[in-house]
């Protein structure tokens, strides 16, 4: 996008944050005829201050307007910054599948290292390490999308397409934490239609899920619990015969429904699946790992306290957190945990209890900082206790809403 205009970069980034240009001329004082002539190079922009206005009303590095690279910000070392999300599409766009028919030099890597590859980062996701997955997960993505398309005719198809498939929903949840919301979607479903030539049921059940996250993030609620709950019917045990893996997948798909239930208010699927989650979890028994769900009795009950949030019953929510086992829950990996405490947070500020709030921040910022400092709805619910703290907020928390870039 370097070599456009300035104005084509204007034009796109405002599509990009879905402005319309009279609410964009809006937030810049300026006419719509205003905006529609410099997206379309009639009218120039040649004030430095102009640009900067714009790139702060969309958000953006001024930087990216101007065409260049910016400069990562030093305190934006564990989040993702603009130019990882535009490495990032670069490698989702990328199509080796058509222009394999054209260089068959090429040597990809073996898959024993692209599963090490992999496996590391979907550790490196669980532990909340958004900014060093964001600056690996281009590379990883050029990489397995070209074994896939090297491996397509042999032996090793199936396993260089599942390791895609994980890969692709890696990137979508990681995107999708961060707020790139369509991007995460895009992610999700390509690693649906490569999970079907893998040959895993189980595969397309975790693509599932990450679809259905994207769209719930989307505030498509609906459509997210039809399609996990159409897959979930799928995975269902019925013959006594269940794996582990299934039983984990199964009861993500219901914990994913559930979440998209209690968006929509629909308290009485909530509660159905949440317990159709609790049986699969206690077939289990203990919190696992399969397919990096991290599904077990503990999440499930993280998954009935988030659900009580988004109905918007705190108290609730803190009834559930207070009962949960301590073993189970620091047996769970950091992002979970940081995650079950920014979902209590807002429970207590739902409760108005701005004071514990900030405690349950504070210990998700303690567990995993990214969790925290990086998330818009984390920037939300400080934003909130700010707001409504009386007085000048402790200093750890104001040293905390520092780090995020949240004003005091």
């Amino acid at each position: 996008m370097d070599e456009l205009p300035i104005g084509r970069r204007v034009a796109y980034w405002r599509a990009r944050r879905r402005m319309s240009q009279q609410v964009f001329a809006d937030r810049l004082g300026k006419s719509k005829s205003w905006v529609d002539k410099v997206e379309r190079g009639v009218r120039r922009l040649d004030k430095f201050s102009v640009v900067y206005e714009i790139a702060d009303v969309l958000q953006l590095d001024v930087q990216l307007l101007l065409g260049k690279d910016p400069e990562r910000r030093p305190d934006a070392i564990n989040c993702i910054d603009q130019v990882e999300v535009e490495e990032i599409r670069s490698a989702l766009e990328r199509y080796d599948s058509i222009s394999a028919f054209f260089d068959t030099s090429y040597v990809p890597q073996p898959l024993t290292e692209m599963r090490k590859a992999v496996s590391h980062a979907w550790l490196t996701f669980q532990h909340a390490k958004y900014g060093v997955l964001a600056r690996a997960l281009p590379k990883l993505l050029r990489d397995a999308q070209a074994a896939d398309t090297a491996y397509a005719n042999g032996d090793e198809a199936q396993p260089a397409a599942h390791l895609l498939g994980q890969v692709y929903q890696i990137a979508s949840s990681s995107l999708r934490k961060l707020g790139e919301h369509e991007l995460a979607w895009l992610a999700a479903d390509r690693s649906i239609a490569v999970s079907q030539r893998a040959g895993d049921p189980l595969l397309a059940g975790t693509a599932t899920h990450r679809v259905g996250c994207a769209l719930l993030a989307l505030g498509r609620a609906r459509p997210a619990l039809e399609v996990n709950i159409n897959i979930a019917n799928r995975l269902a045990p019925g013959g006594g015969n269940e794996t582990p893996e299934q039983l984990s997948v199964y009861g993500m798909l219901l914990l994913q429904g559930a979440m998209a239930s209690a968006r929509i208010g629909d308290g009485a699927t909530v509660r159905d699946l949440l317990n159709g989650a609790e049986e699969a979890a206690n077939a289990i028994g203990g919190d696992h790992n399969h397919y990096w769900t991290c599904f077990g009795p503990t999440n499930v009950k993280l998954h009935r306290a988030a659900a009580a949030v988004e109905l918007g019953e705190g108290r609730a929510a803190v009834e559930v957190h207070e009962g949960i086992d301590q073993e189970g829950f620091n047996s769970l990996l950091p992002e979970r945990r940081a995650h079950h405490m920014l979902d209590i947070a807002r429970g207590f500020a739902q409760m108005g209890d701005v004071e514990k709030a900030s405690e349950m921040l504070l210990e998700g910022d303690r567990l995993a900082p990214s969790e925290i400092r990086c998330r818009p709805i984390a920037h939300e619910v400080m934003s909130d206790v700010l707001r409504r703290t009386r007085g000048t907020p402790p200093p750890a928390v104001a040293e905390l809403a520092e780090h995020m870039g949240v004003g005091v």
